[in-house]
């Protein structure tokens, strides 16, 4: 099953061991200088998810992949990423400085009533990406400083005050327009067609089998994406030479063989969370596209 990167796995990726007191029951949030964070010799891992919100300041020459989209940037930019799309990134040249923090959703809800995934930052299809000037480097640096400093202190409320500085480094942003010209979707069914798949690929992995996948045809999909059915069913043709619906089901089916063999959940239980009402149904749609049943998949 593809791995989903949680809190723990990136402090002992980055640096061998959890922070001094580290917890999570209330959310986690860390700040970071990028500079601090290689270690010697160490390699890039890829995960599928992250369990936690990223924003970065990187400078110098970098080549990032998110989602369905590869952007390659000289200067500062600041990026927004979202814990559901896959993303990673490669420098191009030496210069690996810059900041970044990271949080958990439970570290806003506790504190902020507003839906952070709606930002347009980090919403499907959303352009994660701003490029800034000398200017603009100098104030949002400044926040990270801040947010530095905050972390090292032992004020009472300083993750109140941390929440605020986040917020503002997303206002921050907000107010400038996202670099439209590095994003190279040569056209609409092509941005259709990664929005589209950026929205099924946000309800994976199942994790649990209360998990449930819920979006489970095109019509779905149309519907969230504002479109009618035929046109979403026009766009990913063309694009990809698949049907809406087979796409779905591809992906169905390699969650489906994932939770086979490396979960110990029944027939039922999986059935369920890929959104089956019946499990003789899910059986039906196994045998369908593997000509065996999940049972014997299994035993294999």
């Amino acid at each position: 099953m593809e791995k989903t990167e949680s809190i723990q796995d990136f402090y002992y990726h980055k640096f061998n061991q959890l922070p001094e007191h580290f917890q999570t029951a209330s959310g986690h949030f860390n700040v970071f200088r990028l500079e601090d964070c290689f270690q010697p010799g160490s390699q890039p891992i890829h995960y599928s998810r992250r369990e936690f919100y990223k924003i970065s300041l990187i400078r110098g020459k970098n080549l990032y992949h998110y989602a369905d989209k590869s952007i390659e940037i000289s200067g500062t930019t600041l990026m927004f990423f979202n814990p559901m799309v896959p993303y990673t990134w490669e420098p191009l040249s030496e210069e690996r400085t810059g900041f970044f923090c990271i949080f958990t959703d439970s570290f806003y809800t506790e504190r902020y009533r507003g839906n952070l995934a709606e930002m347009p930052m980090f919403v499907p299809g959303g352009k994660p990406a701003y490029v800034l000037t000398e200017a603009q480097d100098r104030q949002i640096s400044g926040l990270f400083e801040k947010m530095l400093d905050e972390m090292s202190s032992d004020y009472q409320y300083k993750y109140d005050l941390l929440q605020s500085y986040t917020l503002e480094l997303i206002h921050t942003a907000l107010k400038m327009q996202p670099s439209q010209t590095l994003y190279k979707h040569p056209d609409a069914n092509t941005r259709i067609t990664t929005v589209f798949t950026e929205l099924l690929e946000r309800q994976f992995p199942i994790e649990s089998p209360v998990q449930r996948f819920t979006m489970r045809s095109a019509s779905d999909f149309a519907d969230q994406l504002s479109l009618h059915v035929n046109h979403l069913n026009r766009a990913v043709r063309q694009t990809t030479g698949m049907t809406t619906s087979s796409m779905i089901a591809q992906r169905v089916l390699g969650e489906a063989k994932a939770l086979l063999k490396h979960t110990d959940w029944n027939i039922s239980e999986i059935s369920y969370s890929l959104g089956f009402e019946e499990a003789t149904h899910f059986n039906n749609f196994f045998k369908k596209h593997t000509q065996q049943s999940p049972t014997n998949f299994r035993i294999v």
